[in-house]
């Protein structure tokens, strides 16, 4: 090998005795550093570095010189960690029900209307809910049990849906306790709402970051929050729109949420908020004519002025409706049987008019009729012919005594809770008005013929006030009415709600035999004699 190739060997690959042409200062610095590199290596330690700004070849006291240490301790502390960004929408998902949403897994197959039933009524309400310059925002639907409300509201919501106005729909259920209440009301209609514009779900999400207890916080306070705020800002901060999104907002059912304040809390907040004029929302609301929305709609009331009250039990006859829903699906029927002959026109007749307008009294006959594993045609015979008899295991009414009976219940503890009734039997009260009623044209010769009297008459004898009986059925307005002829008395809207307070196998606990009505009704009128200060009547 020549010099030349020699001296141009890298002094990393040349052999040990090449260091000696090293100059002598480096030579000395080099085996310092190897003998501090083998002392941490014979005592297990490390060099002195932040792990999170090291670099290779790097030390504590880099580019230090000229000092010494001695008896240094050196304590590592890792910086605190970072906290989670907080996921607003993943709580707000959290806190919503998803059994209310109108095409849940909880509501499959839910009722709604048939397509040449309803259709004047259909009609009326999506003109007035796609009328964005409609300045009644609120339309309010109240109606008898059964009268066919939440079919009405599925089809609605269902049209809204396919016409892309569809901001949220929530439907409440007494039986379902992630939808009987309404803390899950406005989370539900705030994420439905977000689902439909990136945007807005970005701003209720930082909401929810911002307030992460705001589901603890009033009905107001969460539409403010979480809905009219995030618009407004979205209105003013990228200049978005609020015509464009999707402005249908539907309520079904207030009267199944639990706690007559918290639904007037709703009532209000709906109004407060979502109806401000710089919003473009349209809010349908359906419900039992119950205290609270029946108070707010009367005059006086605080959504009488701006909500368009629709009437289902008063102005809208749903006799021809139901003809066409039992008719087509018995025809449907007997395609199954092979026997076109099964029913009659005469049966239908009968069916609708037991059912005194209300849909769901057809709606549960048929689905007893219905059963696979049965003849329809022997079990529309037990239901036309059906008497409570002892022996009668068949219960084709099972469904309507459940609603019956839950309605009834809820009345009677809202009754006899106010300490003013105390001593007073709900159950007994409403059965002496109900024999009343019933024998309103009683044959004279029949001790029945007693009664049939004005409730004015009846509530003196039972020594109550003259607002007695209102306050009686005041929870009972979706069954029971009052109806002004000479002299005001009961109205039993559902014909058979009356045979349900008449029979005790569909009653059960409910049921109060007339004999102890005649007999407290006795007993009362004795008292009123010796009370009466006509001596013509003591005599």
């Amino acid at each position: 090998m020549s010099n030349n190739q020699t001296s141009n060997t890298c002094p990393e690959l040349s052999s040990p005795n090449q260091h000696s042409t090293l100059p002598s200062g480096r030579r000395r610095r080099r085996k310092k550093g190897k003998k501090a590199q083998d002392d941490q290596e014979s005592t297990g330690q490390r060099p002195l570095t932040n792990p999170d700004t090291a670099r290779p070849s790097q030390s504590l006291f880099e580019g230090a010189h000229h000092f010494r240490t001695k008896n240094v301790n050196v304590t590592l502390v890792n910086p605190p960690p970072i906290p989670e960004p907080v996921d607003g929408w993943k709580l707000l998902v959290e806190s919503i029900s998803p059994n209310a949403l109108h095409n849940s897994s909880a509501r499959y197959d839910a009722p709604k209307c048939d397509e040449d039933t309803r259709i004047e009524l259909t009609r009326e309400l999506m003109d007035r809910i796609e009328d964005r310059e409609n300045p009644q925002r609120l339309l309010c639907m109240t109606g008898a049990a059964g009268s066919g409300k939440s079919a009405l509201q599925q089809t609605i919501a269902e049209r809204c849906e396919n016409s892309g106005i569809l901001g949220s729909a929530y439907f409440f259920a007494n039986a379902d306790p992630t939808r009987n209440t309404i803390s899950t009301v406005v989370p539900t209609i705030a994420y439905q709402l977000g689902s439909h514009n990136p945007a807005l779900k970005q701003a209720i999400s930082a909401a929810v970051a911002q307030d992460m207890v705001i589901f603890e916080k009033s009905l107001r306070t969460q539409m403010n929050n979480l809905i009219v705020r995030p618009l407004r800002y979205l209105r003013e901060g990228t200049g978005l729109d609020l015509a464009t999104l999707p402005h249908a907002i539907l309520i079904d059912g207030l009267d199944e949420c639990q706690g007559e304040d918290r639904q007037e809390e709703l009532l209000t907040a709906v109004r407060e908020c979502l109806l401000s004029d710089d919003l473009p929302f349209c809010v349908f609301i359906a419900s039992r004519p119950e205290l609270a929305i029946r108070t707010a709609l009367a005059p006086g009331g605080h959504l009488h002025a701006v909500a368009y009250h629709v009437q289902l039990s008063a102005h809208h006859d749903a006799s021809g409706d139901m003809r066409r829903f039992l008719r087509r699906r018995f025809e449907r029927l007997s395609l199954r049987t092979g026997n076109p002959h099964w029913f009659t026109e005469e049966n239908i007749e009968t069916l609708v008019k037991a059912g005194s307008g209300q849909f769901i009294y057809v709606a549960t006959v048929y689905r007893w009729i219905s059963e696979p594993r049965a003849s329809p045609a022997e079990r529309l015979k037990i239901v036309l012919t059906w008497t409570p008899d002892a022996e009668q295991r068949a219960r084709p009414f099972e469904a309507l005594d459940q609603l019956y009976t839950n309605i009834l219940l809820n009345a009677k503890n809202a009754y006899e809770s106010v300490d003013t009734h105390s001593g007073r039997d709900f159950l007994l009260l409403l059965n002496i008005h109900h024999i009343n009623l019933v024998n309103r044209f009683a044959d004279s010769n029949n001790f029945g013929a007693l009664f049939g009297m004005p409730e004015s008459y009846i509530t003196d004898l039972l020594g109550l006030g003259d607002e007695s009986v209102e306050i009686l059925i005041s929870d009972l307005h979706s069954l029971v009415s009052k109806k002004m002829d000479k002299f005001s008395y009961l109205l039993i809207l559902h014909k058979s709600f009356s045979d349900f307070l008449n029979t005790e196998s569909r009653a059960k606990d409910l049921f109060v035999p007339p004999s102890r009505a005649y007999s407290h009704l006795a007993k009362c009128c004795l008292l009123y004699i010796v009370r009466c200060p006509d001596p013509e009547y003591r005599a």
